[in-house]
């Protein structure tokens, strides 16, 4: 998730022709192997339980990104008992920390390690070369080899369905949004967000601040005060941290956290939580080790998957908004509704997807632009 400045670009033209309409990519052919000079490296022959390994870039017990993805690992631990032994390193910076990591962990015989940061992309291609017999999971990444595998969420999904809750709820019709860097993923969030506001309050309009950094507690917490400022009366954020939560706490506005549903940080002020889910993923993909079925697939997973949710909707929210929330993830379940059908205008007034098309995957992994309604514009150099 983290440093995901060159997705922008590298992403677009790498990843786009593996996606297909069904959410998933298509699996990758591995390219033919070639003789090497001398024998690789390989993991210790795992004996008993088989081992599994997550490498998290934050603080685990801190609530946001590695907070979701301990959450699934604890979930497949209950699942599987004594079969899997599981090992969590956490707080590993993206830098050649992450390489040593990776390596200490697949010579302790961990079959399985799940890279769960965009960061460590290029670590985790170095070190699987050395450990053929290793399976690699990477989170965000656009990159596969013979024994690395990628995966992420349709956040957007989940942003749009957060956009009608601000939007029903807002009494200034001034929406706030703490951004970290103008990535697809994250124009892709923005947007949502808006056109699911705009669905149930077309004079809403969001206001962007932006971090340029995905975990900087301080700056976030700056931003969020500038929002209220600006007279924002609901605030949500693409940022890693719980420092949004916690300020819109402190200033008494209703929030919409994101990664998590931060109750901590925000017991009073949550109006609900947009999060990932990936429990079952995770599931699966040990699952597939375990009968020799695993392959190096790419997988861009939301809600038919059931890999994001709008979560945690405060008590109080009139009924009616609710179940349309509810209506509108079980029609994007079943592929009945998509958040980006046009016709969809950008701030310039161009019309960026026409009435009665939707947006491809092509289109969403190479956004760059602003819907109408957005407030400011994207910063230079992006």
């Amino acid at each position: 998730m983290q440093k995901r400045l060159a997705f922008k670009l590298v992403f677009a033209g790498a990843a786009l022709a593996a996606l297909t309409a069904c959410g998933q990519k298509e699996e990758p052919k591995a390219p033919a192997a070639a003789t090497p000079a001398a024998a690789p490296a390989s993991a210790a022959k795992a004996e008993g339980p088989m081992k599994v390994a997550f490498m998290y870039v934050s603080p685990a017990n801190e609530e946001g990104w590695s907070t979701q993805h301990d959450i699934a690992r604890r979930a497949v631990e209950a699942k599987f008992g004594d079969k899997i032994k599981v090992t969590t390193v956490e707080n590993i910076p993206e830098n050649a920390d992450a390489e040593r990591v990776l390596r200490d962990l697949a010579q302790q015989g961990n079959k399985l390690i799940f890279a769960t940061s965009f960061g460590y992309m290029n670590s985790v291609l170095k070190v699987a070369k050395e450990f053929p017999e290793v399976k690699f999971e990477h989170a965000t990444g656009y990159k596969t080899a013979p024994n690395v595998a990628n995966y992420s969420a349709r956040f957007y999904e989940a942003r749009y369905l957060a956009g009608k809750l601000a939007g029903a709820t807002t009494k200034t019709n001034i929406l706030g949004y703490v951004a970290a860097l103008p990535i697809p993923e994250v124009l892709q969030g923005i947007n949502a967000y808006t056109l699911g506001a705009q669905s149930v309050n077309p004079n809403v309009e969001v206001r962007v601040v932006w971090t340029s950094a995905w975990y900087d507690p301080g700056k976030e917490s700056d931003a969020t005060k500038s929002l209220i400022g600006q007279k924002a009366d609901v605030i949500t954020h693409h940022t890693n941290s719980s420092a949004v939560a916690a300020a819109c706490e402190e200033a008494k506005v209703p929030v919409i956290s994101y990664n998590t549903s931060m109750k901590r940080a925000a017991p009073t002020m949550l109006l609900g939580g947009v999060i990932h889910i990936w429990d079952d993923f995770y599931a699966g993909r040990i699952q597939a080790v375990m009968d020799g079925t695993w392959k190096p697939q790419s997988v861009w997973g939301g809600a038919p998957e059931h890999m994001v949710a709008l979560v945690d909707i405060a008590k109080g929210t009139p009924e009616a908004v609710v179940k349309d929330i509810d209506a509108t993830y079980e029609r994007m379940a079943k592929r009945e509704f998509h958040p980006f059908t046009g016709p969809v205008v950008d701030q310039d007034g161009k019309e960026v997807i026409p009435a009665g098309k939707t947006a491809s995957d092509s289109d969403l992994l190479t956004m760059g632009y602003l819907v109408k309604g957005v407030a400011g514009k994207l910063p230079s150099g992006s």
